[in-house]
């Protein structure tokens, strides 16, 4: 019998947590759910990924406006993931900011994502009859680009590729506080199906020079330590090679896909099946790697029924 495709059967809901990381700073994560950052300057507020719905979105602006009455003037996406972006046209924000690359992303696959993603994970998409359309930014930047709230400086950088071309990391220099997006996980399984594997790691040892004495990642916990943060970064880095490194000696000996499948899931599962959403984007990230291995430099458009058909060959 073959698992249930992709976390459709993922229904349990999980205990959200409003943390404060520093003065005027906080972040919501949800036991290995997509998490959300707030960042609080002198005239207004900045929220970091926005939810999957408008109905999730406004469970993040109660608790907003638990902490303050300023006006939310910016929403940043980390990147261009369904559950990250299209709950933005709940916050009424002045700016929704991305990296060019993300915007280009939206452009070529975002109406391909998000109904690929609300197939895989219908849980995460509370009420998604309230979705107006795409989240389309506002704003957008190359390589940096820093705002000033009054005195409170963020800085928005675009670090090289990784879980996606385009992805964004959000910077508090002063604070030395890192909202990282997926680039980094705590306790959850990377996402690979958009990735480039050859640079993430890379990619991850500039995210490590930052020197982040609290960090909040894609999924899991908040790191409040400069050693937790560390931890995450290179657990992710680990995660990445032994993966990517199962898959490139697979196709070196001329193996199928299913083939590259079946041992690499069963090498990783020992140290890595518990973390969250295993089996779900390991069928996903081994299709991108194979991709990767047999010199597809960009990861072909994920659709809906691309994601069953692929599922179906692989779990059989």
């Amino acid at each position: 019998m073959s698992a249930k495709f992709a976390s459709t059967g993922d229904l349990a809901e999980k205990r959200q947590t409003f943390a404060r990381l520093g003065d005027g700073v906080y972040c919501l994560t949800a036991e290995g759910d997509p998490n959300s950052g707030v960042i609080i300057g002198d005239d207004g507020v900045m929220v970091i990924d926005a939810r999957a719905t408008p109905v999730m979105a406004r469970q993040l602006v109660e608790l907003i406006r638990g902490v303050t009455d300023k006006p939310i003037k910016y929403v940043v996406l980390t990147h261009y993931h369904a559950v990250r972006v299209l709950g933005a046209s709940a916050y009424g924000a002045e700016q929704i900011i991305a990296s060019e690359s993300t915007r280009a992303l939206i452009v070529e696959r975002g109406r391909h994502d998000m109904k690929s993603e609300i197939g895989r994970f219908p849980r995460l998409f509370d009420a998604v009859e309230t979705i107006p359309g795409l989240t389309w930014p506002t704003m957008t930047f190359k390589d940096s680009l820093t705002i000033w709230m009054g005195k409170r400086e963020v800085r928005l950088m675009h670090l090289g590729p990784g879980h996606t071309k385009g992805d964004t990391v959000v910077w508090l220099p002063k604070e030395k506080i890192l909202f990282s997006g997926d680039l980094v996980e705590e306790g959850a399984t990377p996402y690979c199906g958009d990735a480039y594997l050859a640079e993430w790691p890379d990619t991850l040892e500039r995210v490590k020079k930052l020197g982040a004495r609290k960090l909040v990642p894609g999924r899991g916990e908040a790191m409040m330590t400069p050693r937790a943060a560390l931890r995450a970064i290179e657990a992710t880095q680990a995660f990445l090679r032994a993966m990517t490194g199962a898959i490139r000696s697979g196709v070196r000996r001329r193996q199928t896909l299913k083939q590259v499948f079946d041992a690499t899931t069963a090498a990783l599962k020992p140290l890595y099946g518990r973390w969250v959403i295993f089996e779900h984007c390991m069928p996903f990230n081994v299709t991108r790697g194979y991709d990767e291995a047999k010199g597809i430099k960009d990861p072909r458009i994920w659709t809906a029924q691309r994601d069953r058909e692929m599922w179906r060959m692989l779990q059989r």
